[in-house]
């Protein structure tokens, strides 16, 4: 598609003049109302596997909260679900406590060892060496898992940790049966799981993965786990685990020190809050680009009449704040306690409404147009839960190990599995990650700083409604996150929202991602008029949602009908 002359004079103007200017006269929205003082007396979760459900289910009924429920989950799906988190990866979390109505992030991100070089993940000619920032040791970020379930049940829980940990020692311990995701997992990955002595004796049988049917147990990860317990923070990062994982990085080629793990730290940080049509969104800030796009687009769409348009008007509004949002999430964001960047401008809804007026009304923008600072698919590599206990508290958890089963080098002894989310830097400025995401200098590696995450754990407040939601799926975690936000506030229930066809932009590649289905033949007749490029693709994300109806105090929870292991349940 080309812009006439006349368009392109119109574009370029209001681009280079998008400012507060552009909404000096507009008067100020009314704030959201959040969710009144209320208890559900009763408590819902859903995460991406039935054994973890209802590990949480089981430490609620033992009197422990939503906070609780949370280490029992995640530290389950550790087990179960290994090729999306684990103990050797890190999660986001954003938090909402009913006594008193705290809101937090909780950020347990991966840390780069101090002595990260970026001349290790390059090849002769100066390419990006895939296999170095995505296989071994080298891919592996120093873990923050542990010590966020930690910190998650020292400074929120009700129980001992040793007894939020107990479902999933015990499922490690006795075993239990891989689904279907995590034997394909197995089967894709042997390969590079034969490489690692450690890793093929975890998940391959007889040098294949395990059959239908299998049991299979984890006795060193229940191990692990048990020190943990015992110990806290120190049982994972100080002592014979932390000698265990150094030994067999370095062995195996990494860089790692004892240092690099008695050193790390959760950070508790201020989630971002913005209000949208009488909701309020409570989502994550940096380290997580996810939360600042999610606003940048709200604040968009916000000066948008959405319902006078037609629906292909609709989605072309919604599209075009994705490129927008997008191109600023390469551009500007990294680890705050490295970067300085200008969050007060991209939350401004001033900033909104000059990108607003950038966006031609029946046109699309190419994003070559667009002032800038070939992807893999987006892939449901990482996990969610989202929790709402019977007091009100509520949850929303995002946890990783990157890529499917991560670096897939297990260190041996511990059953720990190692990220790969060193990819998640600009390892080199300019070149896509494996989620075709594009970084500059404001991501780059420096020992002890957290990597860019698109994780969006996020909660919706409303007078008579509220949600808790995430999804995995790379870069698409955002536009899902989203998608599923917007499909909330026009009052779709849970079901309904994580079962709705996906659409996704990212600035670069330049086209639509759509799965089959999400257009009717007329929208996608003039969206493809208007010049977009739709890219049809397989189903992706695994997105579990909590809704409360506070009118009827009613909880419901759903599971993405893509994947067969979710479970949604209220207890």
């Amino acid at each position: 598609m080309s812009l006439s002359p006349r368009w392109r004079v119109v574009l370029l103007s209001l681009l280079l003049t998008a400012g507060p200017a552009f909404a000096a006269d507009r008067p100020a929205q009314a704030p959201a109302v959040a969710s009144k003082v209320q208890k559900p007396g009763h408590a819902a979760i859903a995460s991406a596997n039935f054994l973890a459900t209802n590990a949480g289910l089981e430490v609620l009924a033992k009197g422990g909260n939503a906070f609780d429920a949370a280490v029992a989950v995640a530290s389950t799906l550790s087990v179960v679900e290994p090729e999306s988190s684990g103990l050797g990866g890190g999660f986001m979390a954003v938090l909402r406590r009913a006594s008193d109505g705290r809101e937090v992030f909780i950020d347990a991100r991966e840390v780069a060892p101090a002595a990260v070089d970026p001349k290790d993940y390059l090849n002769p000619d100066g390419s990006p060496n895939r296999d170095a920032a995505l296989v071994g040791p080298l891919s592996a970020g120093i873990p923050g898992e542990p010590a966020g379930l930690a910190w998650l049940s020292e400074h929120y829980g009700k129980l001992p940790l040793a007894t939020s940990l107990a479902p999933a020692i015990r499922t490690a311990r006795d075993g239990f049966e891989p689904d279907s995701r995590l034997r394909h997992a197995i089967a894709e990955r042997a390969d590079d799981l034969r490489r690692w002595p450690a890793s093929a004796a975890k998940y391959l049988v007889g040098g294949k993965a395990p059959a239908e049917g299998t049991l299979w147990r984890d006795p060193d990860q229940a191990r692990t786990l048990q020190i943990l317990a015992r110990q806290g923070h120190e049982g994972f990062y100080q002592g014979e685990v932390a000698k265990k994982l150094v030994s067999a990085v370095r062995a195996a080629g990494g860089n790692w020190t004892e240092a690099d793990l008695a050193g790390y730290r959760v950070k508790e940080r201020a989630p971002i809050s913005i209000d949208y049509r009488g909701y309020r969104v409570v989502t994550a800030p940096p380290p997580s680009s996810g939360g600042v796009a999610i606003a940048e687009i709200l604040n968009i769409l916000r000066g948008v009449e959405m319902d006078k348009l037609d629906h292909a008007q609709r989605v072309h509004y919604v599209i075009e704040a994705m490129r927008r949002a997008f191109r600023d999430h390469n551009d500007y964001l990294g680890d705050p306690d490295f970067v300085k960047m200008p969050l007060d401008m991209l939350l401004s809804p001033f900033y909104a409404d000059g990108l607003r007026q950038s966006i031609l009304p029946d046109q699309a923008t190419p994003s070559s147009m667009l002032p800038t600072s070939g992807a893999h698919d987006p892939g449901p590599h990482t996990t969610h839960f989202s929790i709402i206990d019977k007091d009100g508290n509520m949850i929303a958890v995002t946890s990783t190990v990157n890529y499917t089963l991560g670096s897939t080098f297990v260190a041996a002894g511990t059953g720990v599995l190692l990220n790969d989310e060193m990819d998640d830097f600009a390892l080199v400025p300019g070149k896509p990650n494996v989620y075709g995401l594009l970084g500059s200098k404001a991501n780059a590696p420096v020992g002890g700083k957290r990597m860019l995450s698109s994780m969006s754990p996020s909660l919706v407040l409303g007078r008579d409604r509220t949600a808790v939601i995430g999804s995995p799926g790379g870069s698409t975690i955002i536009t899902q996150v989203l998608e599923g936000i917007l499909a909330f506030i026009d009052g779709k229930d849970a079901s309904a929202i994580v079962a709705q066809k996906r659409f996704h932009h990212q600035f670069l590649p330049d086209r639509v991602d759509v799965e089959e289905g999400v257009f009717d033949a007329a929208t996608t007749r003039e969206l493809e008029r208007m010049g977009y490029s739709l890219h049809p693709r397989s189903p992706w994300g695994f997105m579990n949602v909590v809704t409360w109806d506070h009118r009827s105090n009613a909880l419901d929870a759903a599971s993405d009908p893509r994947r067969p292991s979710g479970l949604g349940k209220v207890q």
